[in-house]
């Protein structure tokens, strides 16, 4: 199992286009993801789960990968946060 932590600087936070590019992404792997915030874990699979945690700009979301393939899955989904979020 990995897990990061990653600090959403997006002015507007994970709104509806973010979440919906995370969900693609994670359903490219085999493994698991999850994001978590306030003690609340969705997985990345569903956009409006995704939508339902309210993360705004300044939050902290912890990401879960686990798999098959969570060594690669962590690596992409990391990345995606730099790019995106």
């Amino acid at each position: 199992m990995k897990t990061f932590e990653y600090l959403i600087t997006d002015a507007l936070g994970i709104h509806v286009r973010p979440a919906g590019l995370l969900s693609k992404e994670g359903k490219k792997f085999q493994s698991e993801i999850s994001i978590a915030k306030d003690g609340k874990s969705v997985s990345t699979n569903k956009l409006m789960s995704i939508m339902s945690l309210g993360v705004k700009a300044g939050n902290t979301v912890t990401i879960t990968i686990d798999g098959p393939d969570e060594e690669v899955a962590c690596n992409a989904i990391k990345e995606f946060f730099e790019k995106n979020l």
